[in-house]
């Protein structure tokens, strides 16, 4: 009984001592830093927008400091221009709003109101440099900051030294075979992928997008279109990038790859 008290006394002085050592609620650091390396190449890569389910966490209308936020039932024809922000060390490898753990290399951001999960390009309107990213958590809630960056989309649209940037949201939303399509100035812009193949076998495509992926160093994804899964390579920003990786994945066994426009 002795040794049961002493380990018992041990384990609650250690619960003592942690906090004590942590006032900063659930988060290690009182406020937020800057992480010790810069992103990576691959890290840098745009998120791949792909239709899902809404979140079970994050989309129902919320409070904070007293002020009432409601949840957009849809992010359809959604733009929005004001001032983006980012958050990086404070929060990495905590909880998002969704329930999912905030990495603060990934392609991520955070807005008060668009449904969770939800993928907006976002443009620096004063360089013009531009990042997909994938809205998974709640927030800023600062008066006049209309969205939250990962540390890696700030790094992209080159808005770290200021610390925040005139940006433009605009939605990702997708049409009936699921497909990506983006809003802009209310005219619809389609993307340039490559369709690696189709076939019936999840596992297949699932494990052919992570070696393209890996191999390639491109982002690729599988979407299921009426019980078929396509494989498929991009979006990509320019004519030369798309035929060059064509070109690779035809002379590395992808023989049947053909250009799409979405």
């Amino acid at each position: 009984m002795k040794k049961i008290k002493l380990i018992t006394l041990a384990f609650l002085s250690l619960l003592i001592a942690a906090g004590c050592s942590n006032n900063h609620g659930r988060y290690q650091q009182k406020n937020d830093s800057t992480p010790t390396r810069l992103p990576n190449e691959f890290e840098l890569r745009d998120a791949i927008p792909r239709a899902e389910e809404k979140s079970r966490g994050g989309n129902k209308h919320y409070q904070v400091r007293g002020k009432n936020y409601q949840v957009l039932h849809t992010a359809d024809n959604f733009k929005q221009s004001g001032i983006a922000s980012w958050y990086g060390k404070k929060f990495h490898g905590h909880l998002t709003s969704n329930g999912e753990i905030y990495n603060m290399y990934g392609m991520s951001a955070a807005h008060k109101n668009l449904p969770l999960p939800s993928y907006v390009k976002v443009t620096n309107n004063d360089n013009q440099k531009t990042v997909i990213v994938r809205v998974n958590d709640r927030g800023p809630f600062h008066q006049n900051r209309i969205i939250d960056l990962s540390y890696s989309a700030a790094y992209k649209l080159d808005m770290l030294k200021t610390g925040t940037a005139n940006v433009t949201i605009e939605a990702i939303t997708f049409n009936a075979d699921n497909q990506p399509i983006i809003i802009v100035d209310n005219k619809i812009s389609t993307g340039n992928y490559i369709q690696v193949f189709a076939t019936r076998d999840k596992q297949i495509a699932e494990k052919t997008a992570k070696a393209i992926t890996t191999l390639f160093q491109q982002p690729a994804s599988h979407q299921k279109i009426h019980n078929i899964y396509k494989v498929q390579v991009g979006p990509f920003q320019d004519q030369a990038s798309l035929e060059k990786v064509l070109n690779q994945l035809k002379t590395n066994g992808y023989s049947g790859a053909f250009r799409v426009s979405l």
